[in-house]
């Protein structure tokens, strides 16, 4: 009882506000604020490795448990400090959620000696819009906010009108932004060779948010010589974050620990 009751203090992690002294980007909703909940591995077990996990929710709400706390204790048996982002909602402003995703990067950083991490081994993760936030991050981010690998997982990667999922565009440009800041965050079109190594994952049967986005962004972090990895599941659709009902959970897992321990 004694060793449960430790285990599942460990897994709630310990939540603080990410702008203390007040949000930049307050964007008119005061009580919209952003918060980290860090969950810290056993010292024994930690690698020095962080990852800062961005849940999805179309940029309207937040997919927290599933896209974002639930994956904790997976990372934290991998020896990785899991610190999931409640970021706030752009409203039109997209500058709202990149600015939270930069600072948890930062807080990350500022911490890594309290924390036991290693600065140069901190990751962005984030699913659906999370995956477009955390693509955002490592295409665009820089200096102590850049992440050093991505995860993502059936992420909105364009904002082409075409291909993207409409509701996070509209939430995150607002219904008729200019072409110019389309192009700004349509994430295939930002790789360089200096973007981070990525792990993306999703489902062919996604009809929500089209496959085309993963596949479009995989060719261009190949075509820059980025290491990435793309694992297409036959079924499961979208929003699968870590349930264990998705039908590839195990295989999911499995992949995802096995890219992380090859670099």
């Amino acid at each position: 009882m004694a060793m449960t009751a430790m285990a599942a203090a460990a897994q709630q992690g310990k939540t603080y506000n990410l702008w203390p002294k007040g949000a930049p980007n307050a964007n008119g909703n005061p009580t919209d604020t952003a918060k980290v909940t860090v969950f810290l591995p056993d010292a024994k077990k930690a690698t020095g490795r962080a990852v800062v996990i961005c849940p999805g929710g179309g940029y309207g709400f937040l997919a927290m448990d599933h896209e974002g706390y639930d994956w904790a204790p997976f990372f934290n048996r991998e020896g990785i400090a899991a610190i999931v982002l409640k970021y706030r909602m752009p409203r039109g402003n997209c500058e709202v959620p990149v600015s939270d995703a930069e600072e948890a990067m930062r807080l990350v950083r500022r911490n890594a000696k309290q924390w036991n991490i290693n600065p140069q081994q901190v990751g962005i993760m984030g699913s659906s819009a999370g995956g477009h936030l955390a693509s955002t991050i490592a295409t665009h981010a820089t200096g102590d906010a850049a992440p050093n690998f991505q995860i993502l997982f059936y992420p909105v990667i364009t904002m082409d009108p075409a291909f993207t999922h409409q509701g996070s565009h509209d939430n995150l440009l607002g219904e008729k932004p200019k072409k110019k800041l389309e192009r700004l965050y349509s994430n295939e079109l930002q790789v360089t060779r200096v973007t981070p190594r990525a792990f993306i994952a999703l489902s062919d049967d996604d009809t929500l948010v089209l496959p085309i986005n993963s596949a479009n962004y995989y060719q261009e972090c190949i075509r820059h010589d980025v290491p990435a990895t793309v694992h297409v599941y036959p079924t499961g659709g979208h929003g699968w974050g870590y349930r264990e009902s998705f039908d590839y959970h195990i295989e999911l897992v499995l992949e995802l620990k096995a890219w992380l321990q090859s670099f």
